[in-house]
């Protein structure tokens, strides 16, 4: 990296703390010599996000802008655009965290070498772990009730989750491996919905109304290993 690098490197490390503090109790607890190091980006980054998902869920996307989340923050604007390109990519941020969370202890599903059952059960536990959190819930009801004002909310919000999802379980049943233990009339594209489906049953629907009580992880591992013996029955050769 040159020198005009990474002069503008630092510049925009100092836009995470625009009024130049870096000392260990400020928000942006850097340090004034030198680029912070990673960890406190990555903590910033963390704070940043935490920020944005609670003004989101508070007031509803639309409601919140770029420099009510920077104020609260205590980041400037243009850092924002520089390191996510506006609300829609800090939301995508927001939810791909949230979704590491559950996922991303997980093999990759690509190279898991375990049984397809035992791989499948995993993920079936961890989905509905997912979309059963509090934060999941109201996310998933903000977007229901802004969707047809604020079609940016929707696109986002299934590119981050739903469309990924799918092409990771559609990469899971093109191995070759696995496919050769499908149905061959089902088509490669239907594998993924069908699944998800037979997971969710109608737990999604329930999540939009208000929850006495959260299921428990029993009940959750009960509800996942019901869709999963439904699913592989459905495609199974």
């Amino acid at each position: 990296m040159n020198t005009t690098e990474l002069n503008d490197a630092a510049a925009l490390d100092e836009q995470d703390c625009p009024d130049g503090n870096y000392s260990p109790d400020s928000p942006c607890f850097g340090k004034a010599a030198g680029r912070p190091r990673a960890a406190d980006k990555a903590a910033r980054r963390a704070a940043l996000l935490h920020t944005a998902g609670r003004l989101f869920l508070e007031k509803g996307y639309s409601k919140v802008s770029l420099e009510m989340i920077a104020r609260e923050a205590h980041v400037a604007v243009r850092t924002i655009y520089v390191k996510f390109g506006g609300k829609a990519g800090l939301l995508n941020a927001v939810i791909a965290d949230g979704r590491a969370q559950f996922f991303g202890s997980m093999e990759d599903m690509e190279t898991d070498p375990r049984p397809m059952e035992d791989i499948l059960r995993d993920f079936a536990l961890r989905f509905l772990e997912l979309i059963s959190i509090p934060t999941f819930c109201s996310l998933h009801r903000m977007v229901v009730a802004e969707a047809r004002t604020t079609p940016e909310l929707a696109e986002t919000f299934f590119e981050a989750g739903p469309q990924r999802t799918r092409i990771e379980l559609g990469r899971f049943f093109a191995r070759p491996d696995i496919r050769a233990q499908l149905r061959p009339d089902l088509r490669p594209e239907l594998l993924p919905v069908f699944l998800l489906n037979c997971i969710m049953g109608d737990h999604m629907s329930r999540l939009l109304f208000p929850i006495v009580e959260a299921p428990s992880i029993d009940e959750l591992r009960s509800r996942a290993a019901e869709g999963l013996d439904l699913f592989l029955h459905g495609v199974r050769r």
